[in-house]
């Protein structure tokens, strides 16, 4: 998966759609992925365990993952 980098660590995949600014960004800070929409960050954030979230992550298409 390739990615842009931002700052503190968080970051957009390739399969965003390009810089149009229609998805989510996330960042792993120790135990955890913080998912935050980069229409609002300013909003807030949604937290998950890392292990809830490579569950999820192994949910999706391979195409998407």
């Amino acid at each position: 998966m390739n990615s842009e980098q931002h700052e503190s660590g968080w970051f957009v995949s390739s399969y965003s759609g390009g810089n149009n600014n229609n998805c989510v960004e996330i960042r792993f800070t120790g135990h955890s992925a913080e998912v935050r929409d980069t229409k609002n960050r300013a909003a807030g954030t949604l937290a998950f365990e890392r292990g809830q979230w490579n569950s999820f992550v192994r949910t999706l298409p391979d195409n998407m993952a």
